[in-house]
């Protein structure tokens, strides 16, 4: 083979917008991307926290990105590009569980040794994961307190606040199809329903019905890996700080253990037992 054929490009075009680099740092951002790594101690093991808390926030958002694709089609009764954005949801979840390993194997002499430089920050301060809570139904509006000094974060968080979650979407579309299933949106956490546990119960079991329980397949997919990433949070933060305080003031392990054992849409996971 001749090994010119498959050289890349070594040399550009001009590009018309000014700036310095290859194409590809241009589009990416390079030049901001490896400037926001800033430790506040010398300690290597911060690096590692920031850099996997910051691809944690990336993915935060591409998942928001596609619940909210998700959304939209189940809005416009586009039942096959809801399931298509679900499905590559559960690929930016599975990332995200797996992003854990980078801190896995943390030690608690490790994470004490910058602990202090940390102050009041914690993860549980994040607005973009607090969102994805609001979007599976999650809902608190004590929460938005911590935002008072982001105004733009807050008012973002109020929307989704009174806006349908995911979950409520599915089961308007339910509603659409002629199956009775509660789903106005509120403002607090969705409470297991039996009219809506009854709603699926008649979709899992009326083979016409076929194309409605893929919905709640794709729906339980996404409720799982929540699940999976709660777990493997706890594990972690168990694993590099026992049950010591949270750095945000929570209660640590026992706030994470409460989170881990509670079920996302838990109709779609009670109708199991008559199935």
């Amino acid at each position: 083979m001749n090994g010119d054929a498959v050289r890349p490009n070594l040399t550009f075009r001009p590009e018309e917008e000014p700036g310095t680099g290859t194409p590809y740092a241009r589009y990416v951002h390079l030049d901001i991307l490896h400037s926001l790594q800033q430790p506040r101690s010398k300690v290597p093991a911060e690096y590692s926290f920031i850099v996997a808390t910051q691809v944690m926030e990336l993915l935060f958002d591409l998942l928001r990105h596609e619940w909210t694709a998700a959304q939209q089609a189940l809005r416009e009764d586009d039942l096959t590009g809801a399931l298509a954005a679900l499905r590559r949801g559960t690929h930016v979840q599975d990332v995200l569980v797996s992003s854990w390993d980078l801190l896995a194997t943390m030690t608690p002499a490790e994470f004490n040794a910058f602990r202090e430089v940390l102050g009041e920050a914690s993860g549980f301060q994040s607005a973009e994961f607090l969102r994805l809570e609001f979007m599976l139904g999650n809902k608190s509006e004590k929460m938005l307190r911590m935002y008072q000094e982001d105004p733009a974060a807050q008012a973002d968080l109020a929307t989704a606040l009174a806006a349908p979650s995911l979950y409520d979407d599915a089961l308007a579309l339910l509603d659409r199809h002629g199956i009775a299933a509660p789903h106005e949106p509120s403002a607090t956490r969705h409470q297991s329903d039996p009219a809506v546990e009854q709603a699926w119960r008649a979709v899992y079991t009326d083979p016409e019905r076929a194309d409605l329980a893929r919905l709640g397949e794709a729906l339980l997919d996404t409720a799982e890996r929540v699940t999976r990433w709660r777990q493997r949070h706890y594990a972690a933060v168990k694993r590099t700080m026992g049950a010591k305080p949270g750095t945000g003031g929570s209660s640590g392990l026992t706030w994470l253990k409460q989170a881990a054992d509670q079920d996302v849409f838990p109709e779609l996971w009670a109708v199991r037992n008559e199935l």
